[in-house]
C-alpha cells in the first residue's frame, strides 16, 4: 500500500531546474540518448537486426540465453550498436521490502549477492550498460519499490540502468504516481520504467497514459521498455530512451504466476502492423476483413510497394520472417520522422496528429469495407489521440473553464 511517509517531489516552483528537462546520459550511456532499441528475445534477433536503423536503435535481449546471445553478437557477428540484457527476473519473481532483487538463478550460492552477481554477469557479455534483475513491482507495494531504490541508489553508479517492472495499478491514482515519481528520482542513473498488465496494460485506467507521460517529464533519465507504441509517445514526451517490444509478449509484463491472456487463433498467423491504423493485427484477420476488397500496399523497406497486407495470412513459409522485417521496416521509418524533428513540442506535436489520423481512420476504413465493426480503435490509441501537448492541453481547460462560466 502506498506509504505516506514516503519523500514527494518538490512542486515545479522549487525546482532550480524544470523536471521536464530531460537528463542528458554520461559516459557509455550516452549511445542510448534518445533511441528507440527493440525488445527480442536471442532467437530471433536475426528476424530484426537486419532492418535496425544504426543511428536510432539498438537490441535489448530477453528470455534463456539472452548472455549467451550477447557475447556472441559483441564477439563473432561484431555487433556494435547499443546492446542491453533484461535479466526479466519479474517473469517469475515479485519484489518484496525483504528482496527486491530475487535470486532466480539455481547456479548461484545462497550467499550471493543476485545484483552484484547479475551486473557482473552483463558487464563480462559487454553490454552497453548492466540492468538491475528487479522483482516484479506490485501496484501500490511501497516497500519493495523503496528497498530496490536504496540497493540500487548505494551504488552510486550512474552507468547501471535501473529495471522498474512496475504494475500499472502504480500509474491509477495520483497519489501513488507521486510516490513512484519520487522514489525514482533517488536512483542517480536511468531508470527504465516497465508496465505490467494483461493484454494492453495502458487501456486499464483511464489516466495511466497522462501519468505516464508525467512520469517521463518529472522523472530524469525514465526510460520506458517492454512496451508497444507507447514508446513513441514516451520518446515524444523526452524519455532518455525507449525499447519496443518485437512480440506480443514483450510489449507488456504478466505478473508472477498469472497466465498470460491471448486473442483467439493467436498461433494462426504473424501480427502484422497496419501503418494507417497504428496497432497490430493478425495476417489472418486482415485477409478476412480484406478478402472482398483490395488490401492496402505497403511501401515500407520490406514490402517496397509490391506486398499487400493481406499477404501474411498464416505461418506458412518465410511469412512469419517477412511480417517481423516488416513491422521493424515500419517503426525505423516512424522514428526516423520522429527524430528529424526537434525534440520537445514539435515531436510531441507530431505524435499527437499522427494519433488522432489514425483514430480517425477506422470508420472511414470500416465505412468503404461496409463493415461496421471491422476494425475497432485500441483503447490506447484513443488515449494517446486525447493526450495532446502540455500548453494545448491547458488551453483547452481554459476554454472549457471559460464555457463554464459564460
Amino acid at each position: 500500500m502506498i506509504d505516506p511517509s514516503a519523500p514527494l517531489p518538490r512542486p515545479r516552483s522549487d525546482l532550480t531546474e524544470p523536471p521536464d528537462v530531460p537528463q542528458v546520459l554520461t559516459g557509455a550511456l550516452r549511445v542510448l540518448q534518445g533511441r528507440l532499441l527493440l525488445h527480442v528475445s536471442p532467437a530471433r534477433v536475426g528476424y530484426f537486426r537486419p532492418q535496425l536503423d544504426a543511428g536510432r536503435s539498438g537490441l535489448v535481449l530477453c528470455g534463456p540465453n539472452a548472455l549467451q546471445q550477447a557475447r556472441k553478437l559483441r564477439g563473432a557477428e561484431q555487433f556494435g550498436g547499443p546492446l542491453l540484457v533484461d535479466p526479466a527476473v519479474y517473469e517469475v519473481r515479485a519484489a518484496s521490502g525483504d528482496e527486491p532483487f530475487p535470486n532466480a538463478c539455481e547456479d548461484t550460492f545462497a550467499f550471493d549477492d543476485p545484483l552484484a552477481v547479475s551486473l557482473a554477469e552483463q558487464r563480462a557479455v559487454g553490454v552497453t550498460a548492466p540492468m538491475s534483475p528487479t522483482g516484479y513491482l506490485h501496484a501500490e507495494d511501497s516497500e519493495a519499490l523503496k528497498a530496490a531504490v536504496r540497493q540500487v541508489a548505494a551504488l552510486d553508479d550512474p552507468q547501471v540502468v535501473f529495471a522498474a517492472p512496475v504494475d500499472v495499478g502504480w500509474l491509477r491514482e495520483e497519489d501513488s504516481v507521486r510516490q513512484l515519481i519520487a522514489c525514482l528520482r533517488l536512483v542517480p542513473g536511468p531508470k527504465a520504467l516497465m508496465l505490467g498488465g494483461q493484454m494492453d496494460p495502458l487501456a486499464r485506467h483511464p489516466r495511466s497514459v497522462d501519468h505516464l507521460r508525467r512520469i517521463v517529464a518529472e522523472v530524469p533519465g525514465a526510460a520506458l521498455l517492454r512496451t508497444d507504441l507507447a514508446a513513441f509517445g514516451a520518446l515524444a514526451a523526452g524519455a532518455a530512451f525507449t525499447a519496443f517490444g518485437a512480440g506480443s509478449r514483450l510489449r507488456h509484463i504478466v505478473a508472477p504466476g498469472e497466465k498470460a491472456k491471448t486473442s483467439k487463433n493467436f498461433s494462426t498467423s504473424p501480427h502484422v502492423l497496419f501503418p494507417e491504423l497504428m496497432h497490430f493485427f493478425l495476417g489472418k484477420t486482415l485477409a478476412d476483413r480484406f478478402a472482398g476488397a483490395a488490401a492496402p500496399v505497403c511501401g515500407c523497406a520490406v514490402c517496397e510497394g509490391v506486398r499487400a497486407l493481406d499477404s501474411f495470412a498464416s505461418n506458412a513459409g518465410d511469412r512469419q520472417t517477412r511480417a517481423a522485417a516488416h513491422n521493424v521496416a515500419v517503426l525505423m521509418e516512424w522514428l526516423r520522422t520522429l527524430t528529424a524533428l526537434p525534440s520537445g513540442r514539435a515531436r510531441q506535436q507530431w505524435w499527437h496528429e499522427r494519433c488522432l489520423a489514425a483514430v480517425d481512420r477506422y470508420p472511414l476504413l470500416n465505412a468503404q469495407l461496409l463493415q461496421p465493426n471491422g476494425f475497432k480503435v485500441p483503447p490506447q490509441l484513443k488515449r494517446w489521440a486525447l493526450a495532446a501537448p502540455a500548453d494545448e492541453a491547458a488551453s483547452a481547460r481554459a476554454d472549457a473553464n471559460d464555457y463554464r462560466r459564460s
